[in-house]
Order: C-alpha cells, then structure tokens, then sequence
C-alpha cells in the first residue's frame, strides 16, 4: 500500500496543508503534481488498498478548473480518498463538493473531506502566515481521525449546480526590470506565458500566482490599484479568523 498525494498546489499553500496531513500516514509518499503541464496523468496507476489524499486551492469558491480536468485523467480504481480544499480565508463555497465530484467519477472512495486555511495567495495580508502552529495541531488531528475510517463520508457542503466560476481578473505581468530568465513561462501551470515575451496570454491565464512566487527577481507583479480593490472587497468576510473543517 501506498500514500498518494494527488496535488495542485502553484504557490506552496495548498501543499504546506497536505503535507501536515499526509506525514500523520507516512514520512514517504507518492507524489502526483497536477500543476505539471506536461505529466502525462492518464499514466499514473493507483491500487485500491493506496491511501490517497487530493488537495487543491479554492479559486473563488470552485475548484481550478484545470487541476479537475486533469485529476479526471487518473483512475481511482476504489482507492480510499480524502479531499483537501484550501482557501485564503474568505470561503470555499462549491470547491469541496466539485472536487468530490470528480473523484466519484474517477472512481475513488471519497471518505473524508478537509476545508483548511493558508495564505492568500493575491492578497497575503489575509490569513497571513497560516497554517500557523494551532493549524498544524489541529490537522494533525484531523489526520488521526481520518487514518482509522472506512466508510465513505456522507456529504460535503457545497452547492449543485456549482456556482459560476470567475475569470482570471489579475493577471501578473513582467515589469521594466525583468531580466528574461524565463522561469515564469517554464513553470506556468497552464502555459500562459510567452517565452519571447514573457506576457500572459489573459485567456490562458488563471491567476494562480505561480509565476509572481517563483520569480527569483520579484520582476513579475499584478496590479497594484487592482489588487487593493480585490483586498477591499473581500476585507469584510476576511476580517474573521476562519477555522480548519472535517467533514468524516
């Protein structure tokens, strides 16, 4: 048997969260990126007795639409699985319900689903610094509880139909003192950028934030007045500290 983590996680949030999970199963792992691009998912082979945890960030309140299409790619051959949704504290809405979705179809035992917080990955001065120390503590519980179930969960929250998936508002582009390293475009999670040019192509273009984190020379940036009229927009239902969620 093995731990398989199953993860789309283009600044690191999502990631920190599964793995404070996932090490309450196993130090070691088997590790699926969805942010790959060029990973060939319908390849990966996943038993029925592996233990699987999916995670993925919450998009204003859905799951990435890409980071489903290519989690539909796996077979989940009634493998175990818990579903882990991330947010920056505002709310998840839909995510956890189109994320369970999506597994059943694969034909994953969906058995537990995780609502946790991590920092905004556009606005980081919400939910700043989590998952902090009671975090850890408490998804470490979640963990336990989840490693001695078998049967799979009831329901999640969320709506059906879903509600409408957003645009790619904040797109982040190179400014004057971009030095062309070409990290950006290759790690885009969805190919956006242009190597000659190092523009986004906005259609493309998610917002994940990927490239703005990666940038070694923090040359690549969103827009300033755009991003302070998103954080205003926001700022009532992120003024609340929100709490970790087990759904078993």
């Amino acid at each position: 048997m093995n731990t398989v983590e199953i993860i789309f996680s283009p600044t690191g949030g999502t990631e920190k969260v599964a793995n404070i999970i996932r090490r309450q199963w196993s130090e070691s792992t088997v590790k699926i990126d969805l942010s790959d691009p060029e990973s060939d998912f319908s390849g990966y082979a996943i038993n029925k007795e592996d233990q699987v945890l999916v995670a993925m960030p919450s998009f204003g309140g859905r799951a990435p639409a890409i980071a489903i299409e290519r989690l539909k790619k796996i077979s989940g051959n009634g493998a175990k699985c818990t579903l882990v949704c991330v947010y920056g504290n505002r709310a998840y809405e839909d995510t956890l319900a189109e994320m369970e979705d999506a597994a059943k179809e694969c034909g994953f035992q969906v058995i537990a689903a995780v609502a946790a917080i991590a920092q905004h990955s556009i606005i980081p001065q919400y939910a700043a610094n989590r998952p902090d120390a009671s975090d850890k503590k408490q998804l470490e519980q979640f963990a336990q509880q989840i490693a001695s179930k078998t049967k799979p969960t009831a329901s999640v929250p969320g709506n059906r139909p879903y509600k409408k998936a957003g645009g790619a508002g904040l797109v982040p582009k190179p400014s004057k003192d971009c030095v062309k390293c070409g990290i950006c475009a290759k790690n885009c999670t969805v190919q956006a950028i242009d190597p000659a040019t190092f523009s986004a192509d906005t259609k493309k273009c998610i917002s994940c934030m990927r490239c703005v984190k990666q940038c070694p020379h923090n040359t690549r940036k969103v827009n300033d007045a755009m991003v302070s009229i998103a954080a205003m927009a926001i700022k009532k239902a992120c003024s609340v500290r929100k709490e970790n969620e087990l759904f078993i």
